[in-house]
């Protein structure tokens, strides 16, 4: 169901400056179908990986996903298309196809790995939880399309088959529980708010009605008179008991057998499920006691050029009573929800006037800004990004936290939008699913450490593209760089060396300037979703260390548009792939 792929990560086109990708060669005869006959099937497995990505022809399929059954067809399909990919002679390919095999190959080697351990056991968290995505999916608001007659009827058949799922994921985490695979209890103390704030008597004040209320004027009155009562019957007798019997079990028979213990070490299999998350999430072979190391020294670097900020602020050399001053002063804090928003689409207009400067590519696909979902924001990240329907009907959207608005902080949003909006999530994941010339498995393929790394380098680019000129905002993006490398050393800590979320917290508190609320959330994030924290900072610093060889390299032959180019043209790639490839561009450019 690949539920964990599903983001859960922007209204002006940005037409006047974009250009199209660089048309590569056309995938050989040989490898194209094959690519073309995957992603057909890979779809049909995984249908709502198609919604989200603009497919609309499995919208009406929920398959469940948390079956040994469908596990089975998952390894079955994996072990299949490795073994077709690995026949293929590449003597004769082109070097993009060279290229999309080895990704292909590697892809499903770690779908595999991925296989060999018991997730389907352990289904539910405040961060990844199906339950979340489906009332994202059905409020109207997210992928699901609610345009037309046969929209609404796939979305009657897919709700219809909810229930199935959500009576699984009781059946998996009893046995998950019998074999001492349960969540931390501070994970699934999160998740019982968030039922609870889904589950409503009336329908009509569920957020699956609100496709119903917003049923566009096309709609004709007999579909429309039938629509109404098969989404009220539908929600009253079977996604609200669905929703109270999995609300039912986690408080009163789950919850009490959760565990007291943080980390993935604490569970069996622990130590080498983990390392495998951070190989995964990562793209290296960098081990967890390396990279707390690497984010030691990195959290320790970054200090540095903080207090050399506080100093040109006129502030005394210590660090803590900073912090606490951009966290409690009411200069840093936003006046109201539509103030955050207004500032952010201000943000936008100058972001947009540098960018030209620093990229020849940049999508065609517009985005939205958007306040996070008020059923979700407690337990959400301050900000995320979701990409655009590939056929353009949906726009990329950049989510912004607006919950608990004073631990929001006017100095954390320069960053924040250059990271998860342009030129970061949206310039890179937009731009990717609109490449000519590479199989669709690749444009809508993910390798955490360059997204995530790439999101984190664009957030480096703050002077380059005029902001950052207050000393605040700039000590924001030192802030958040700060928190990347924490990251390193925090996610490691608990997963790896035993460490408690309290640790984690106060580690985070004593290092940094966030919030406690912030701390908190972005702890219990951790817990949910191990190794993706570590992938961040491992990106970016092999990006930037790119791109410091090539400055050196090239001197006054560098072209910073023409490297971010060459960074981008290929979609997300594994980071060893992304070195051997500039290496490869460094060379051409010093001919």
């Amino acid at each position: 169901m690949k539920l964990r792929h599903v983001v859960p990560l922007l209204a002006l086109a940005l037409s006047a400056c974009a250009t199209s990708a660089p048309r590569d060669p056309a995938p050989s005869p040989d490898v194209a179908p094959l690519f073309a006959q995957f992603w057909d099937e890979y779809l049909t497995l995984y249908p709502l990986q198609a919604t989200f990505v603009g497919d609309a022809r499995f919208n009406d399929r929920l398959p469940n996903g948390l079956t040994d059954a469908y596990r089975a067809r998952e390894r079955d399909f994996n072990t299949r298309w490795l073994a077709r990919i690995r026949s293929v002679d590449t003597a004769g390919l082109s070097a993009q196809d060279r290229l999309s095999v080895d990704i292909f190959v590697r892809a499903r080697e770690e779908e595999l790995q991925r296989l060999e351990y018991p997730e389907h056991l352990i289904p539910l968290n405040q961060f990844y939880s199906f339950a979340n995505i489906f009332a994202q999916l059905g409020s109207g608001t997210s992928a699901q399309p609610f345009a037309t007659v046969a929209d609404y009827d796939a979305w009657l058949v897919r709700m219809a088959r909810l229930p199935g799922l959500f009576d699984q994921a009781i059946v998996n985490m009893r046995e998950g529980a019998g074999r001492d695979l349960v969540q931390p209890r501070a994970l699934i103390d999160k998740v019982l708010p968030q039922l609870d704030a889904l589950i409503h008597d009336d329908p009509q004040q569920t957020l699956f009605w609100q496709p119903v209320a917003n049923m566009p004027d096309t709609i004709p009155p007999t579909d429309r008179e039938r629509l109404q009562a098969a989404y009220a019957e539908a929600i009253d007798t079977q996604v609200m008991p669905a929703y109270r019997r999995l609300r039912d079990f986690v408080r009163d028979e789950h919850l009490p057998q959760t565990r007291e213990t943080h980390g993935m070490r604490d569970l069996p299999g622990g130590e080498d499920w983990y390392a495998y998350y951070v190989r995964r999430y990562t793209t290296t072979d960098l081990t967890p006691e390396q990279i707390h190391r690497i984010g030691l020294d990195e959290v320790a670097r970054i200090h540095g050029e903080m207090r050399r900020v506080i100093a040109e602020l006129g502030f005394d050399d210590d660090l803590q009573a900073f912090f606490t001053f951009l966290t409690t002063d009411p200069q840093f804090q936003f006046d109201s929800e539509e103030d955050l928003l207004a500032r952010y689409n201000a943000l936008r207009e100058r972001v947009e006037a540098g960018a030209a400067k620093l990229f020849s590519m940049t999508p065609k696909a517009p985005f939205e800004i958007r306040p996070v979902e008020a059923f979700r924001a407690r337990s959400a990240a301050g900000g995320s990004y979701m990409r655009p329907s590939e056929d353009g009907s949906r726009p990329g959207v950049f989510y912004v936290n607006t919950y608990d608005l004073p631990s929001r902080k006017t100095w954390d949003m320069e960053d924040l939008f250059l990271h998860e909006a342009i030129p970061g999530h949206h310039f890179q994941l937009a731009l990717q699913q609109e490449l000519d010339g590479i199989p669709a498995f690749r444009r809508f393929g993910s390798f955490t450490a360059y997204i995530e790394g790439w999101g984190l380098y664009a957030e480096s680019l703050g002077k380059e593209l005029g902001v950052y000129t207050d000393p605040y905002m700039y000590f924001g993006y030192l802030q958040n760089e700060l928190w990347r490398a924490i990251r390193l050393v925090v996610d490691t800590g608990l997963h790896a060396k035993g460490w408690t979320r309290e640790q984690v917290i106060d580690y985070m508190l004593a290092n940094s300037a966030e919030s406690e609320t912030q701390a908190i959330a972005e702890a219990e994030r951790y817990m949910a979703i191990p190794g993706q924290a570590t992938a961040y900072k491992i990106g970016e610093l092999r990006i930037k260390a790119l791109r410091a060889k090539a400055e050196d390299a090239l001197g006054d032959d560098f072209d910073i548009r023409a490297f971010h180019a060459e960074v981008l043209k290929d979609g997300a790639v594994p980071l060893d792939v992304l070195e051997a490839k500039i290496e490869r561009w460094i060379a051409a450019q010093a001919r």
